[in-house]
């Protein structure tokens, strides 16, 4: 091996993994280069005899670390559309506050959307006032289900049970606080997989 400076290396390797995980791509050698204190040309060397050793791998300008081998790079960009005490805006453009995204190995594949909770009616589920809910968009649900409810042009968020016997729909709050809801149909236009909070 002809390059001999270890803490050159590990640099190398540091700043990779910091420029792949702020830009979803391995840098070029002149933006390590902009990074450590070498010329483009003496990191191109470095990452050869780096790879060489297998310290890391190296082709086509792509490196990869050992830390960039073990994360995933595949993603859904995900919608925030804003309270569910206000409603479900459309899904287009106009109405998407921004767009977040979350790695499929964390949610899955589908088709999902953010909505701001409000009011406390879903607390002992897990849902607090100003939580994300993550929402996969969907018209079918389960019973016992967490759903965005449309009942009358207003929507909810509710969990779902079907009573077959008096042939009624019950959304429950999760708050004794609360009645539960009882409805002969309602649209439903989404189901909750999982809740962003902040820790207090």
């Amino acid at each position: 091996m002809r390059t001999k400076d270890k803490n050159i290396m590990q640099d190398i390797i540091d700043e990779t993994n910091a420029f792949f995980v702020r830009e979803g791509r391995t840098p070029s050698t002149r933006e390590l280069s902009e990074r450590v204190a070498l010329s483009h040309n003496r990191i191109a060397v470095y990452l050869k005899d780096m790879a060489d050793s297998g310290m890391i791998g190296y082709e086509n300008g792509k490196i990869v670390t050992d830390k960039i081998s073990k994360i995933k790079t595949e993603y859904v960009s995900v919608p925030i559309l804003g309270s569910i005490s206000c409603g479900i805006p459309l899904l287009s453009e106009e109405n998407v506050e921004s767009y977040v995204k979350l790695p499929t190995e964390l949610v899955g594949r589908g088709d999902y959307y953010f909505l701001r909770a409000n009011g406390d009616s879903m607390m002992n589920a897990g849902i607090d006032d100003g939580d994300f809910v993550l929402i996969n968009k969907t018209t079918e649900a389960n019973n016992g289900d967490i759903v965005v409810a449309l009942i009358d042009n207003e929507n909810t968020l509710k969990r779902l049970y079907r009573d077959d016997k008096n042939r009624k729909i019950i959304l429950h709050p999760e708050n004794e606080k609360y009645e539960d809801i009882s409805v002969d149909y309602c649209q439903v236009q989404g189901v909750a997989v999982k809740v962003l909070k902040d820790i207090k």
